[in-house]
Order: C-alpha cells, then structure tokens, then sequence
C-alpha cells in the first residue's frame, strides 16, 4: 500500500499560487496600460480642443488588448473602417440631405451589410468592418438636422478616432510591452518539436485510428492558430515583416508533411486490417532510416539544419531498402503494388518532412532575409454565403425597426439607441451565443452607467483640473479593464462596463452636466443593447449551428471537387489551408469526443487522404508523358471521386471504384514500357483505390452497402 506524500499537496498548492500570481500580474499591467492610454488620451482631447473626448478614449477601450501586435492590427482596420464610414457619411448626406427616410432606409442598409462584412471576414479584418457601420452612424445621425455640419463631424470623428489609435498603440509598444512576436516564436517551435517527436515515436508501428484523429484535429488547429498570429504580429515587428512569406511558407510545409503522414499510417492500418501483415510490417521497416534520421545520437546536433541534412542524406537509404525488401515480397505479387504505393508515400514523406525541418532552419536563422518561392502563397479562408446574408438581413431589421421608431417618437436619444444597436450587432454577429453574450454585455453596461452616474453628478462637480478629473474617475474606471481580464468567467461583461462608463461620462470640451440628457442617454443605450438582444431571439445567428455545421462539412466534402477541378497553380496550399480553415470552424462547436466530433473528424481525414492524393495525380497526369488512353481513364477515376465526395451514396462509390480499378489496370498494363511515366500515377491511383476501399473511413457505410447488396444478391 502507497501513502501518498504529504510534499504533493503542498506543492500543487505553490504551483497554483504561482499561475495565480502571474495571471494577476499580467492582468494589472494590462489595467494600468488601459489607463495610462485612457488618460493620455483624454488630456490631448482637452489640450488639443477635441469636441467629444469620449470618442476617443471609447477607441482606446476597443482596440486595447495584452498584446501590442493585437492593438496594432485592431487600430489598422479600425483605422480603414472609420475613414470609410467617414466617408459614406459625407456622400450619404449629400445624397439624401432633405429625404430623412431614404437617408434612414440607406444607413441601416449599410450598417447591415458592414454587419454581414464582419461575419464573412473573421478576425480584425471583420472589425474594420464594424467600425465602417458604427463610424457612418456617428457621423451622419448627429448631423441630420445640420447637413451642411456633416463634413465638419466627420473630420472630428476622424481626428478622435485617431488620436485614440494612436495613443493605444504608442502605449501598448512602449509601456511593458508584450510581444506578440514570442508568441509567434514559441508556438512555432511547439508545434515543430511536438510534430518531431510524435513522428519520431509513431513511425515504428501502427496508430490506432482515433490517435490519428486526434493528431489531425493538434494539427488543424495549429495551422489556423499560426495564421492569426502571423497576420498580427506583422503590424508590431519589422523582422516579422520580412519573414512572414518563410512563415507562411513554415504552415505549408507543416500541413503538407502531416497530410503525408496520416495517408501513410492509413495504408498500413488498412493492410494491417486486411491480413496483410508483411507488406506492412515492410513499410514500418521502410519508415526506419525517417526514425534514425530524427533520432540524432547525444554527440550529434538536434538543431533542424543537422536534422534536414539527415533527412536528405536517408533519403538514398529507403530507395536501396525498398529495393531490398521489394525482394523479399516477390512471393506475394498481388501485393507489390501496394508495397510500391507506400514507398512513394514514403519518399514524399521524407522530402516534405526534409523541406518543413529547413524551414524551421530558416526561421531561427536570424541572418536569413529572404527565401526564393515558386508561387505566391497565402492562407486561404472558407466562409459559408448564407451566414453573413443572415446576419446583413438581421441588423438590417433592427436598424430600421428603431429608424422608424425615432421618426414616429421624435426622441432626440433615439440616435444613441441606433448607435449600440450599431455596433454590437456587428461585434456579435458572430458569437456563437449572441443572446447570452448580449446579456451579460447589457449587465456590465448597466454597470458602467451607475458608476458614470456617481462620478458625473456626485464627485465632478466638486472637482477641479484634470488631476482631479483622474482622481475622480481612476477608481471606478479600473474596474472595466480588470473584468476584461477575465472573460473566460465574466464574458462580455469588462467591456461592457468600460463602455457604458465612458459614453455615459461623455467627456466634453466643456464638460456639461445635464441629468435629464443623462438619463435619457442611458436609457436610450440600454435599449440599443435590448434590441440587439432581441434580434438575436427573433433571428438567431447561424454560427455555430447543427443547420450550419451541416452546410459546412458539405462545403468541407466539396473540396475534394476543387482538388480535381481548380487549377494546379497554388491549389496544394489553398486545398491544404482552406480545408483545416473550414474543419476548423465546424469542430470548434462540437462536442468533444461525442458521435457528431468523431463523423467530422473521419471526414476530414477522408478529405484531406483523397484530395492530395488527387491534387499529386493531377500534377502527374500534367506533367508526366502518359499515353491519351491513360490520361482519359485517369480523367474520369478523378470526376467520379469528385462525384462520389459532393453527394456520397453507394452507387457513386461503385463507379468510383470500378473507374479507379480501371485506370489501375490500364496503368499496369503500360508500365513495363512507359514506367517512368506510369510508376508515379499508379501509386497515387492505389492509393486512391486504398482510401476508397478503407472500412474504417467516413465513407465505410457505403462500402458495406455495396458488400450487403452483393451478398443479398
């Protein structure tokens, strides 16, 4: 009987006391930055006679983040959104100076598709376009009654916006900045030595099916996580500017070295299945020289040029194995094939493998400027139609329910109730639970105004200078930034809070203290966010949903359709990064480990084995001096994989596979004088034919379809 260490408690304890202090001194650092760029910003308001200070430190509360690279890329595209906005609004008045309801009816359309513009473009390219809809109401509801003042208010707004971008980003670069950079860096390497040792491990046996799915499921992650911080980070760093290409051309070569692996580890698995363990067991010992060339010994460097001189250098050394041990199969014919498909899965393994490691090199070499390309590469996002057309329809809606409400009432605050209707309809559209978001939001802005009250009618007006104005105002506006810091329990709530503070503070340039306008401003807000809330229950967002996921996995099918069809030039990466963008967004709403989680992931595995291998086909059937007779048997084995992937059923796998069967046979038949042509194709086409016929994949219930039907028969 073990007794457990009393040391163990006590060191859990110390530990989490450890996390706890560190979280909290990330936290307050980031609430004094909040502050001291609040502050700032407010003085250079005042001194530089600003009309609305709160417009500015508003654009300080949004585009602030812990990281500086975050802030910069929020203050670009909130930089474009608001002079775009800007200048919607200049033109819209000047169209519709004397029609209030077709000015109304065309700001609410805008807004709508600024809203739509969000939902389709993820990430802060999205909130560029928040900020073009939030901005043109600004700047043209306040100036409905004063057109010729529209041009004026736009260059105020602009010039607030600005200056608050400005000092948010000087604040966040200078003041204990946290560099998105060594973010960058460290999941790079992550990535690359979790990558390393899990090949390194697994290329001596077999892998269980659902180990694979889980490694497929580390690596699309991993590859969306990459992108986002690659498209960040270039905002706050030079040298991250001139790597960003190596850093794309990194995620490539990541994804692409994985999709090989999984195809590989399913081929043995198959053969494994189907009683065929020499031909397996020959291409584990294939995989051998991979595992001593990842395996360096103590006196030899694990640095990743050695490792990518060693891969290159084994390289020679499986082709003379393969040789060998294609001997010792002779005895099982039938099976040569497969055994040659897999060594040429195995090959390209190992040069894909070879070029990820150099890459890594590259990317750790500071002295390394530039890297020569082929073909222009970039990260290429999936986005469904449907779901942005919802959420344009939505705030479409909502924005002309309270247009009509303002002209029905007469209500000057009717203005600000648009205005939040504005901006949270685009900053959730996307929320994957909009309504629940919208709520807590609406406590914390319910917060933000009694704490704007106390200080504005309470502690203001016995005050005197901006020391005092500090003073004043520090202890209830800390308390925004600190919930911000913990969203993961308190959603939404930190940045309602800050929000609702300093629109109802409403710093002026006087300062003016009116409680009548107050409170009718608060109320007019709170409904803003009740309406917005209320559109969410009336037309719930499409993110997310069981409706959606269901149109995404077809959409994640269909690109086995573009692999076939779309031109070879840049498809690998686009297939590759369009394909992990859209699994991405399907499982990260599942739960895990459920029977939907598991569907998805074979299907994206399926997806990803069948379209490279069709994509590599295709660069052979381009490339290679195939007879027309096998160009025209392989066409049609890729159109009816296409057909077979864009509605699954049993008869479309029945033609798939007696097309690929076919084009086998052909191919076979023409090896022995046109083998340097034909070997290459014919593996990729039994490695097709593999993947069709594998009873563990997404598309096994069609093959035992096929097996019942026969045996009925």
């Amino acid at each position: 009987m073990s007794v457990a260490s009393p040391d163990r408690p006590m060191a859990r304890s110390r530990t989490a006391l450890g996390e706890f202090l560190a979280g909290e001194r990330q936290a307050w650092i980031f609430v004094i930055k909040c502050l001291l760029a609040f502050y700032l910003t407010a003085w250079l308001s005042m001194a530089f006679q600003l009309e609305q200070p709160s417009t500015a430190m508003i654009t300080v509360c949004i585009v602030m983040h812990p990281h500086s690279g975050m802030v910069l890329a929020k203050s670009f595209y909130r930089a474009i959104g608001t002079l775009a906005g800007s200048l919607f609004a200049v033109l819209l008045m000047a169209v519709f100076a004397q029609q209030r309801e077709l000015f109304l009816f065309s700001l609410s359309l805008w807004v709508g598709l600024c809203s739509g513009g969000a939902v389709r473009y993820r990430n802060f390219m999205g909130y560029g376009f928040v900020l073009a809809g939030y901005t043109a109401s600004v700047v043209a509801l306040p100036a409905v009654d004063n057109p010729y003042g529209v041009f004026d208010s736009a260059m105020l707004r602009v010039s607030e916006v600005m200056l608050g971008i400005i000092v948010a980003g000087l604040v966040s670069d200078t003041v204990l900045p946290e560099r998105l950079r060594d973010t960058l860096n460290r999941s790079v390497r992550e990535h690359y030595d979790h990558f390393i040792d899990f090949t390194r491990a697994s290329l001596g046996g077999r892998m269980p099916r659902s180990e694979m799915e889980r490694a497929h499921l580390r690596v699309v992650r991993a590859a969306v996580q990459l992108e986002d911080l690659r498209a960040s980070v270039i905002f706050e760093d030079a040298e991250a500017r001139a790597r960003s290409s190596r850093m794309r051309l990194f995620n490539l070569r990541y994804m692409a070295a994985t999709t090989s692996f999984q195809s590989l580890h399913h081929l043995i698995g198959r053969l494994h299945r189907h009683h065929h363990p020499r031909t397996a067991g020959a291409l584990i010992r294939l995989c051998g020289p991979v595992a001593d060339a990842l395996s360096p010994s103590v006196r030899q460097s694990r640095a990743p040029r050695c490792l990518a001189a060693r891969l290159a250098a084994c390289d020679a050394e499986v082709v003379t194995l393969a040789a060998n041990l294609r001997k010792e199969l002779r005895q099982e014919s039938a099976l040569l094939l497969e055994f040659d498909s897999g060594t040429a899965l195995v090959r390209r393994f190992v040069g894909e493998l070879r070029d990820f490691v150099a890459i890594t090199a590259t990317l750790r070499d500071t002295r390394t400027r530039k890297v020569t390309q082929t073909e222009r590469i970039r990260f290429k996002r999936a986005n469904d139609r449907l779901a942005p057309l919802f959420a344009v329809l939505r705030t479409f809606l909502v924005m002309l329910s309270l247009s009509v409400f303002w002209l029905a009432t007469a209500w000057p605050s009717a203005t600000t109730a648009m205005l939040l209707a504005t901006l949270f309809s685009g900053l959730l559209a996307s929320s994957p639970s909009p309504v629940s978001a919208t709520a807590t939001t609406w406590v914390g802005f319910a917060l933000g105004v009694v704490a704007s009250y106390v200080v504005t009618f309470w502690l203001l007006p016995g005050s005197d200078g901006f020391l005092m104005l500090c003073l004043a105002t520090l202890p209830f506006l800390l308390i925004g930034p600190y919930l911000s810091t913990r969203n993961a329990t308190l959603p939404g709530v930190g940045a309602g809070y800050t929000l609702g503070f300093v629109l109802t503070l409403a710093l002026k340039n006087p300062m003016v203290y009116h409680p009548e306008r107050f409170i009718n401003e608060s109320i007019a807000s709170l409904l803003g966010l009740m309406m917005t809330g209320a559109a969410f229950m009336a037309m719930p967002a499409l993110v997310g949903t069981r409706w959606l996921r269901r149109r995404q996995l077809q959409q994640l099918r269909r690109q086995v359709t573009q692999a076939a069809t779309a031109p070879l030039e840049g498809l690998l990466y686009g297939f590759e990064s369009e394909n992990r963008d859209l699994f991405h967004q399907i499982v990260q709403f599942t739960q895990p480990d459920s029977e939907e989680s598991r569907s998805l992931l074979a299907w994206g595995l399926a997806v990803h084995d069948c379209g490279r291998t069709l994509i590599e086909l295709r660069r052979d059937m381009r490339h290679a001096d195939l007879p027309p007779p096998l160009v025209e048997a392989m066409q049609r084995a890729v159109a009816t994989l296409a057909q077979l992937y864009d509605r699954p059923s049993a008869a479309r796998w029945q033609r798939a596979d007696h097309a690929v069967d076919q084009a086998i046979v052909l191919t076979t038949q023409a090896l022995p004088w046109a083998r340097g042509s034909c070997e290459p194709a014919l593996a990729h086409l039994l490695q097709l034919r593999s993947a069709l016929r594998d009873d563990e994949s997404a598309i096994a219930p069609f093959i035992i379809g096929i097996a019942q039907a026969a045996n009925t028969a």
